[in-house]
């Protein structure tokens, strides 16, 4: 017995501090009250989701190592990165909104005189080693220390592309509040985030910080962070609202129709932060492609396309087999084909969704490959059409219908190591 307990003391003291740790006591307790808590763990909304690449190991494989399009998953040139300054963010915006995408599904979101901080990772690689795993395909716009202030951090679930410990770590030591799904504030008390400094939030439930109300809502995913997947962290997407605006974030999903609900509930929203990378046949129930992030987004606006779009979840870190500029291109066809307002910001690079213009370039394509036949036609009306062009629209009824990592810089954080 003796031996078998110092076995026990031996493995946690191996356990990578990233890991975090598992939700218990009264904590644990809130959960299994939860009504979305069901046979050991949290349910999805819309029925089961895989989580887990579908179909044979040796087909995933073959499309995730073919020597033809691997090289198409990673820029082949410099990511230019827009060169964000203190100074460009202690200017108030001058509509009341102002959004910068960091990359990946980072975003700073100045809303109402509040700053609001969504996923922040501003680690080298999205693993709980340093050695190991997917790293950056550009480097953050500018460091954590620059970002001034932050009145709120908003985490949308464990996974360690969206819940990076060093940048937690490093938040710790600011007085921000944390805002997170139920059972992910075990991770922050482990990291050196007091309890009085979080909000842990059950889907339906809300919070107020200054002016603002962020509501945890449903997504369709799941969670993660250790050598096992107990599934007691609950997963999120956001809705936030201050006295004039209302922003969405929907962290990682799939699509599902509770949008619509979403919408019909907290929206329409001035802009909408939607995942629009890493999707995969391998795994359709947990990510979205371009095409259902523009489903989704149209959802949220109650079936019109009012508002922005600003595609997240890609163009950081290499996590599935298309290529590095799918995401972006699927978003601009998605847009021209539902005649909705989309931003395509830089990393880094500053706009308000509500002003009269927001950046709508393909930034993206002077360091991606080509695909065969060339670039289809670069700006589309849809994409650069003024968001007073859009209102007006919406306004006159217009309707709008991974297995774990094996190479270095490579693989799926959400299968690594959490199996």
């Amino acid at each position: 017995m003796t031996g078998s307990g110092s076995l026990s003391s031996g493995l946690r003291a191996l356990r990578p501090a990233a890991f975090g740790a598992d939700p218990g006591g009264e904590r644990m307790a809130r959960i299994r009250r939860s009504p979305h808590f069901k046979d050991g763990v949290f349910q999805n909304p819309g029925g089961t989701a895989r989580t887990r690449p579908s179909g044979s190991t040796l087909d995933f494989a073959k499309v995730f190592f073919d020597r033809e399009t691997r090289p198409r998953r990673s820029p082949h040139g410099t990511v230019p990165v827009h060169a964000t300054t203190l100074a460009d963010l202690a200017r108030p915006p001058a509509t009341g909104l102002r959004l910068t995408w960091m990359g990946h599904s980072s975003v700073l979101a100045e809303i109402d005189g509040q700053r609001v901080l969504f996923d922040p990772v501003w680690g080298e690689r999205c693993s709980p080693f340093p050695f190991a795993g997917p790293k950056r395909l550009h480097p953050v716009p500018l460091p954590l220390a620059a970002l001034g202030p932050v009145d709120v951090v908003v985490i949308s679930h464990d996974h360690y592309d969206h819940l990076d410990m060093p940048t937690i770590k490093a938040l710790a030591g600011t007085d921000t509040l944390f805002a997170v799904p139920l059972g992910v504030g075990a991770h922050l008390e482990q990291w050196g985030v007091s309890e009085g400094r979080l909000r842990e939030l059950d889907w339906h439930e809300a919070t107020k910080v200054g002016g603002l109300t962020l509501t945890a809502a449903p997504a369709r995913h799941f969670c993660g962070r250790g050598l096992r997947n107990t599934q007691h962290t609950l997963w999120a997407s956001w809705a936030v609202a201050g006295a004039e605006h209302r922003i969405y974030h929907s962290g990682d999903t799939g699509y599902f129709e509770g949008f619509k609900d979403i919408g019909a509930d907290h929206g329409p929203f001035d802009a909408t932060m939607i995942q629009v990378g890493a999707f995969s046949e391998f795994w359709p129930d947990i990510h979205m492609t371009p095409e259902e992030g523009m489903r989704a987004h149209l959802d949220l606006q109650g079936g019109r396309p009012s508002g922005v779009l600003l595609p997240i979840h890609w163009a950081t870190f290499n996590l599935a087999p298309h290529a590095w500029s799918d995401p972006g291109e699927g978003t601009l066809a998605a847009a021209r084909a539902a005649d909705a307002h989309i931003a395509l910001p830089r990393p880094g690079e500053p706009f308000e969704p509500t002003a009269e213009t927001v950046p709508s370039q393909p930034w993206w394509r002077g360091v991606a490959h080509a695909p065969a036949g060339g670039w289809p036609q670069a700006v589309t009306e849809a994409a650069v059409r003024t968001a007073a062009g859009s209102a007006a629209r919406a306004q006159a009824g217009t309707a709008g219908d991974v297995p774990a990592g094996t190479a270095e810089d490579e693989g799926d954080p959400e299968t690594v190591p959490a199996g």
